[in-house]
This record gives C-alpha cells, sequence and structure tokens, in this order.
C-alpha cells in the first residue's frame, strides 16, 4: 500500500486512533439505529458511509502494522498484538453488512408507504428485533475485540518503557 512512514513517523500508531474512535462510533450508532427507527431516521446513509470508512480503516492500519512489526524486535508481546489485530476485520465487515441492512430495511419501509417526507411504516417487529440483536452482539463482539488489540498493544509498547517507581532524582 506504500503508507509506512508518515513525517518520520510508523503510520500504525497514527492510524490506530482512527480504529480505536470510529469502530466503537459505529458500533453504538448501528445499536442506536437499529433499536431506534426515530435514531434510523436521522442517520440516513450516514450509518453505513460510517462503516464503510471503519472497515476501510482496519486493513489500512493492519497493513502499516505489519510494516512495523518487520521494523522491531521479535516479542511475544507483539506477536499477540498482531494476532488479535487480524481478528478485527471480520467484526468490522460484520458492522458494515449490518450497517447496510439496517440502512436498507428502513429505507425500503419508509419509501414503500406513499404519504409525507418521514412517513412510512416502520419496519416490522420481529425484524427489528432481530436486527437489534445482532447489532448488539457485532457491536459488542467488535468493541471488545478494539480493547483487546488496544490493551495488548499498549502492553508489547510500554512492558519496558517505564518504572513503576519515579526516579528518586526527579521528585
Amino acid at each position: 500500500m506504500g503508507l509506512d512512514l508518515i513525517n518520520g513517523i510508523p503510520a500504525h500508531v497514527l492510524f490506530v486512533h482512527i480504529v480505536v474512535i470510529l469502530v466503537p462510533l459505529t458500533a453504538l450508532a448501528l445499536i442506536l439505529c437499529a433499536g431506534f427507527p426515530s435514531v434510523m431516521r436521522r442517520f440516513g446513509l450516514a450509518l453505513p458511509a460510517l462503516a464503510l470508512v471503519s472497515l476501510i480503516s482496519v486493513p489500512l492500519t493492519s497493513h502499516a502494522g505489519e510494516w512495523l512489526e518487520r521494523h522491531v524486535d521479535s516479542d511475544p508481546l507483539v506477536r499477540r498484538h498482531a494476532e488479535l489485530g487480524d481478528e478485527l476485520l471480520p467484526w468490522v465487515l460484520g458492522l458494515f453488512l449490518v450497517s447496510s441492512a439496517v440502512w436498507w430495511f428502513h429505507r425500503r419501509a419508509t419509501r414503500q408507504t406513499p404519504g409525507a417526507e418521514g412517513s412510512g411504516r416502520p419496519v416490522g417487529t420481529p425484524l427489528r428485533i432481530t436486527a437489534a440483536a445482532l447489532s448488539l452482539v457485532i457491536g459488542v463482539g467488535a468493541g471488545v475485540q478494539v480493547y483487546r488489540i488496544g490493551d495488548s498493544g499498549a502492553k508489547a509498547a510500554w512492558h519496558d518503557g517505564y518504572s513503576a517507581t519515579a526516579h528518586p532524582s526527579r521528585d
């Protein structure tokens, strides 16, 4: 891909912030939109668009992370972080697919009923309950995975980088 360094800084440490913000934000938006049609009306196309940006950011960040992994000392903590990072893409793909489906079903339901703008019959209750449950599972799963990856990355980066006690000369 080519985006390995940005102004001399490994791109992974910059891109990771996009993932850490967008994936949980997308998960929360999906859960709210699936559970509350009024929220979905306000979000509209922004929901699948946000999910698409999240989806694109994961392989971009992973690729930059693979480059960084080849440029640091071999360490079991780094390898564990990389393994966990590889497990995020299916979760974010699920976020994108379910977000697109929730948007599409909501759009279809509002277009089927003629009348004023914003009117329309709501999506059927069984479908809405199924979408809400699936959104909750995928949203929580993606959020937990982001946490696990971030925790392992922090441990890999900082395990030997600081002392739990302050240096006496710096108090």
